[in-house]
């Protein structure tokens, strides 16, 4: 089969298209012929040398979308339509950047649908991460007010839109003035530009501050996104766009405004029950979940998409189509 193979850490061309062995699964293990996957900010750091949990060579990714191809132990039946995410993939054992993958059976979530494979292939790990950080992580409830930060990633976009469909006021920032209308046509009420002092452009909207903020920036703007937050109100660190992961000197008092309370996320598939995926699948199909893809790619374009990736440059997800 042909896959991407990484065989150490390295700019976007160490990610090279090889033939390789078809992997055999063993009972309790899924082989999925991969039909698209998502690209994903882990694997921009595993390529570039910041997975501290990775062993190389390796097959990336962290998510995978197609058919059950072989289930020794019987858990689904071959063509069953599949997405597969998280669970070791592309980091203690190959992932979804390939034709075929084996993963654990409970990594596997099944769907039915029609939608194409390519937006089917954008959903599995942006809808997780976001359905988890707004559930998990901030227990979101109707009627409340969110802010996103880093509202253009694809987790910001899905983040805002599944906020949107559980009745919460959102805001949501961008650092290009020039985005604010998609994050508009997303429904955010409140699309703001991220110029370093988001808490000061909420409170004009809000002087209490929001109840609930959603971190996909970094430590770097942490301090200001829980300023933005009210008295009682939750952030949850979920994303580093910034590669700012940690807090040097970390102190508490010092460090958190009163009675804010901070979060983390990172999340597993059994976050998302398969009920609740099959719903958002659902939605999406009816077109009362828009889905943004920013663009399409091959297997062969490969260190093209880590490219843009890498730089920002995308407004949504970035799917690769495999067959």
């Amino acid at each position: 089969m042909r896959a991407v193979v990484l065989k150490q850490p390295g700019p976007p061309e160490s990610l090279t298209v090889s033939t390789v062995e078809r992997p055999e699964p063993r009972e309790g293990w899924i082989r999925i012929k991969v039909e698209a996957f998502g690209l994903n900010r882990s694997e921009y750091h595993l390529r570039a040398g910041m997975a501290s949990d990775a062993t190389f060579p390796i097959i990336p990714g962290i998510e995978a979308t197609g058919t059950v191809d072989l289930a020794p132990g019987g858990e689904f039946e071959p063509g069953r339509q599949v997405v597969a995410m998280m669970g070791g993939m592309g980091r203690s054992y190959d992932g979804g950047y390939a034709e075929y993958t084996v993963v654990p059976a409970a990594s596997v979530v099944p769907v039915t649908t029609d939608l194409d494979w390519a937006t089917l292939g954008a959903l599995p790990e942006m809808l997780q991460t976001a359905h988890g950080s707004l559930h998990t992580g901030l227990g979101i409830r109707p009627g409340q007010s969110i802010l996103i930060r880093g509202g253009t990633s694809s987790v910001g976009v899905a983040a805002a839109v599944l906020a949107k469909e559980q009745g919460l006021t959102v805001f949501s920032t961008t650092r290009n003035p020039k985005r604010l209308d998609l994050l508009r046509d997303l429904g955010v009420d409140h699309p703001l530009v991220d110029d370093g002092n988001i808490a000061a452009q909420v409170r004009e909207i809000v002087p209490a501050g929001v109840d609930a903020a959603l971190e996909l920036v970094g430590t770097n703007v942490l301090p200001d996104t829980l300023k933005a937050t009210a008295v009682q109100g939750t952030v949850c660190f979920t994303g580093m766009l910034s590669d700012a992961w940690t807090i040097p000197d970390f102190y508490p008092i010092g460090y958190l405004p009163n009675g804010v309370r901070l979060t983390a996320y990172s999340g597993e598939r059994s976050d998302l029950p398969t009920e609740a995926f099959q719903r958002y699948v659902d939605l999406v199909a009816a077109g009362k979940l828009p889905v943004r893809i920013d663009r399409v790619f091959a297997l062969d374009e490969i260190a093209e998409a880590h490219r843009i990736m890498e730089d920002g440059e995308a407004v949504g997800k970035l799917v690769v189509r495999v067959s």
